[in-house]
């Protein structure tokens, strides 16, 4: 169930191409991901992808691509078993001389809640975790495509949900 939703985006000096090819190839994350310990492949074919994310505190994803759109964007659904799903979307748009990327994470968190008792909680603590963590993991993507090297663990900060 969609009920909130934590937002970040990065403007980047390269063509949507170029930024695609980064944030669609197999195992990208063990390249962009400040938090990733590995990104390992379940299924990397053209209608279906999913991998695996552990994070480097130990925890453990499953994402798996429910829209997949080249060079625009994909969906995804991102947790560690049926219950505990968050949904997150990847969008990319050209930008006045470059790219944005946009990332939506709808999460479970507090989604058993009633809406009037989760909204501050939500707000005041989850909301700024959330942007927090996209604002490092859009910065990473940023470090690998303009060092072409992969970000260095915590290179932003640590989190403390992740690391």
């Amino acid at each position: 169930m969609k009920r909130f939703k934590s937002s970040n985006s990065k403007f980047y000096k390269c063509s949507k191409e170029v930024l695609w090819e980064t944030i669609s190839s197999p195992g990208y994350l063990n390249n962009v991901h400040p938090f990733c310990e590995d990104n390992s492949v379940i299924m990397w074919e053209k209608d279906q992808h999913e991998d695996q994310l552990v994070y480097l505190n130990g925890l453990t994803y499953q994402r798996k691509f429910t829209d997949w759109n080249i060079n625009e964007g994909y969906d995804l659904w991102i947790g560690n078993d049926d219950q505990n799903q968050s949904f997150v979307e990847w969008r990319i748009e050209e930008e006045g001389g470059g790219t944005r990327l946009s990332i939506n994470i709808y999460p479970y968190l507090l989604s058993t809640w009633p809406k009037s008792l989760a909204f501050l909680p939500y707000f005041l603590y989850i909301n700024i975790k959330l942007k927090s963590y996209l604002y490092s993991v859009l910065s990473g993507i940023e470090w690998f495509i303009d060092k072409n090297t992969p970000v260095p663990k915590n290179k932003f900060g640590r989190h403390s949900w992740f690391s």
